[in-house]
């Protein structure tokens, strides 16, 4: 069965790439999600007033893949102790965040985020928000798989 999972993790860019490459990961779009405004465009978003995190959503082959596995995949490939940005991004566009879809994934999600902080795997409190996902407004075309386009494996995040 196909599910739906949603992280925000600094740039959407890196991202993306990182959950695509996860056997079991059917399809991925970036986008916004998380504020006040309708239809956001990224020349707004990153100007830090219309309260969006840059997302990236997951659909998946809980078959394949399990949200556990998910999150395990999401806390390697960012830094969620700093708050508001990652590398040189800044700004509460740039937060982390894990936006569940139902109860499942908001208690699997805060369970993990305790685990991670507990573990001493980082040597700062997690910052990563457990919130409820909102609309997903899906970015621009020249966004979605924008690594895979230009033929880069990665940015420098």
């Amino acid at each position: 069965m196909h599910k739906v999972a949603t992280f925000a993790a600094g740039c959407f860019w890196g991202i993306e790439a990182k959950f695509s490459a996860l056997d079991g990961v059917i399809e991925t779009e970036v986008g916004y999600m998380g504020g006040q405004q309708d239809k956001p465009d990224y020349k707004t978003v990153c100007t830090d007033q219309t309260g969006h995190a840059e997302v990236v959503q997951v659909q998946y082959d809980e078959q394949k893949i399990s949200y556990e596995q998910l999150l395990a995949a999401f806390w390697a490939m960012h830094d969620p102790t700093t708050l508001n940005r990652q590398g040189p991004d800044v700004g509460s566009q740039y937060r982390s965040a894990i936006f569940y879809h139902d109860e499942t994934q908001q208690q699997e999600a805060t369970q993990s985020k305790s685990y991670m902080d507990q573990s001493g795997a980082f040597s700062a409190p997690i910052v990563t928000q457990v919130v409820p996902a909102a609309t997903f407004w899906r970015a621009e075309e020249y966004h979605q798989q924008y690594l895979a386009k230009r033929g880069l494996g990665s940015c420098s995040i």
